[in-house]
């Protein structure tokens, strides 16, 4: 089962193509403390990565986002981009999971705070 999902779908890792094609044309270029592992050919024209765990975009950091994208040339494993003390850490894009913002008044919370600020409208 596990081979079929790897030749048709992408979302579960890499798929089969995609294995075949960086152990061809790859050149590891550098891991995210996440665990992705980016790639490019040796002529430095294309680049990708292999996500540790699910596919998705967001968990991408801005440092690799900026290098895939041709952005600047150097990775930040050989050039480091300078961050300002009150940049954030990167953290994915958390909506529809469990840990996804919601404000006190949220019916998505354990415990909602009956709002105060607000009166529904009720039809005469």
């Amino acid at each position: 089962m596990d081979f079929l999902k790897r030749l048709a779908t992408w979302w579960h890792g890499q798929t089969l193509g995609t294995q075949l094609y960086t152990s061809r044309k790859g050149v590891k270029v550098g891991e995210d403390n996440q665990g992705n592992i980016y790639y490019e050919t040796r002529d430095r024209k294309r680049r990708w990565v292999i996500f540790n765990g699910e596919a998705e975009a967001s968990r991408v950091n801005a440092d690799w986002h900026g290098w895939l994208h041709h952005t600047w040339d150097e990775p930040p494993t050989k050039a480091p981009l300078k961050h300002r003390a009150w940049e954030k850490p990167h953290q994915e894009n958390l909506t529809g999971t469990e840990a996804a913002y919601a404000p006190t008044g949220s019916i998505r919370r354990s415990a909602p705070v009956a709002r105060q600020d607000y009166e529904a409208w009720q039809p005469e």
